[in-house]
């Protein structure tokens, strides 16, 4: 495994993600990349967070821009890639041969890396559901990385939360997520507990 770079100017965390990540509908400071920094920031961890996300982006989609993702030369990265596999549809053999293939080149770049997970609308039936549901844990053991299991815990479903589409956090949410992924987060980056 390669060394990371920059690990002496302190930890370049990639958020590689779509618009939950990217920030969709809201101001480049409430995105969720910016709000994470500020966090870690006021916990004493200096990391530069990087946001790699993109609207609309699929896992395949994901997967096609690593190498434009780690020329910014990560040191860590959080996967949150998923949801609009689930809400096309696409097959979860896919989703799970995709991510696989995203977790396997980022730790050939000796990117510590963190699977942020997600579910699949119950509308494609309990059989979709749950396969796709147990690819996040299953790459997590394959690789032993470390995973959050629902990126969207807290904040799915709760109207306070959410823009009016009822899908993407607010500001608000953006901040309950940032709050519950910290810890997992703090792990990643190998802070003291």
């Amino acid at each position: 495994m390669a060394a990371p770079a920059h690990a002496a100017d302190g930890p370049r965390l990639m958020v590689l993600g779509d618009s939950l990540t990217a920030g969709y509908g809201l101001p480049a400071a409430d995105a969720f990349p910016v709000m994470l920094q500020a966090a870690l920031k006021q916990d004493g961890i200096a990391a530069t967070v990087i946001n790699a996300g993109v609207s609309g982006d699929t896992t395949a989609g994901g997967l096609a821009r690593i190498a434009w993702a780690l020329a910014d030369k990560p040191t860590h990265a959080i996967v949150e890639l998923g949801a609009n596999d689930a809400l096309r549809g696409i097959d979860p053999k896919t989703t799970r041969q995709n991510l696989d293939a995203i977790v396997a080149k980022l730790q050939a770049a000796g990117v510590k890396v963190m699977l942020a997970g997600m579910y699949a609308p119950p509308n494609w039936g309990k059989d979709y559901e749950a396969d796709f549901r147990s690819i996040y844990p299953d790459l997590a053991r394959k690789y032993e990385i470390g995973l959050y299991p629902f990126f969207l815990d807290g904040v799915a479903a709760r109207r306070e939360l959410n823009q009016e589409d009822g899908v993407h956090p607010n500001a608000k949410g953006v901040d309950v997520i940032v709050g519950r992924i910290l810890p997992a987060v703090r792990r990643l980056l190998g802070a003291k507990e």
